[in-house]
């Protein structure tokens, strides 16, 4: 790798080099480096783009990262990845992509990851999206998670896009078992004209399941987001959306949280904030020394922790 393609490998998966356990890194369209574990098998699909990541039952206090980069102006990279997680697991996966973009024409990546998690299994999934470049061209993304939990199984999910990206479309689709979870917690940051849409989707199909999504964003400048949960209480279950917006300047914000119950034992709940930052945030932080962009950078940087 380049200095450029290090420097995004760190921005998405926090790595300087190359991790301990198994791990897929993707460059401009093709694998670049791999390793399995004793626990955890990576193997390439034969008919379309992407890998296989097959977990045994029991695997704990293991990790897998699968980061992508493009770095090549003008690449489309459309990549499908499937994660078989077995019974009993207690495994981290990181994922994310970086793009770089200094050219004229379009660079996108669309990244399908579908997971199978088995009974009693937790997941936790780590996934950062960056982009960077001075062209013309467009920095593109649109990752889709489909999840489905089985009984009692767990995922939390981390989802971070907080630069550089001009265009995404985020979509998670999930499915919960009898007593599963699936928490997500999404931050996402929008400059200049850029347009970033999110649509979650839960089924809670199983008796005792729950789901918790909360997304931070901020706007900024000319750019605009639209936030769309759906929650669908199937049985006795909990779930709760939350969408709590910053916006600045001439930004557009739009939130759309709904609720569907299917049965009288579902207790959904939705909320939705957008506005400023508070006046007295401001002048507290900037009586400390601060001048009001940096108190506003420190407000921002708080609210997407």
């Amino acid at each position: 790798m380049d200095s450029i393609e290090k420097k995004l490998l760190h921005e998405i998966a926090d790595l300087d080099r190359l991790p301990v356990g198994a791990y897929n890194i993707r460059l401009n369209g093709k694998p670049a480096a791999r390793n399995n574990s004793a626990n955890i098998t990576i193997v390439s699909k034969t008919d379309e783009p992407g890998i296989d990541i097959y977990i045994q039952p029991n695997t704990v206090n293991e990790s897998v990262h699968i980061p992508v980069i493009l770095s090549t102006n003008g690449l489309k990279d459309n990549v499908y990845n499937d994660f078989h997680i077995g019974e009993g697991c207690d495994v981290t996966i990181v994922a994310g992509c970086g793009i770089h973009n200094c050219g004229s024409v379009d660079s996108q990546h669309d990244g399908i990851h579908t997971f199978y998690i088995e009974k009693n299994s937790k997941v936790h999934y780590i996934e950062k999206h960056f982009g960077e470049g001075s062209g013309q061209g467009k920095r593109l993304m649109n990752p889709t998670t489909i999840v489905h939990l089985g009984e009692g199984a767990t995922m939390e999910m981390e989802t971070t896009q907080i630069a550089g990206i001009d265009d995404t479309l985020r979509v998670v689709e999930a499915d919960l078992a009898d007593g599963a979870s699936l928490n997500v917690n999404e931050r996402i940051m929008t400059t200049g004209v850029q347009h970033a849409e999110s649509k979650l989707k839960a089924d809670l199909k199983g008796k005792d399941s729950s789901c918790n999504i909360v997304s931070h964003a901020v706007a900024k400048e000319k750019s605009n987001q639209h936030f769309i949960s759906m929650l669908n209480g199937r049985n006795e279950c909990k779930g709760h959306t939350e969408c709590d917006s910053i916006i600045m300047d001439d930004a557009v914000v739009i939130a759309s949280p709904q609720l569907a119950a299917y049965s009288t034992d579902a207790a959904l709940i939705h909320e939705a904030a957008i506005g400023k930052i508070a006046g007295e945030q401001l002048i507290k932080l900037m009586t400390l020394g601060l001048t009001e962009k940096e108190a506003e950078e420190q407000v921002i940087s708080g609210f997407l922790r």
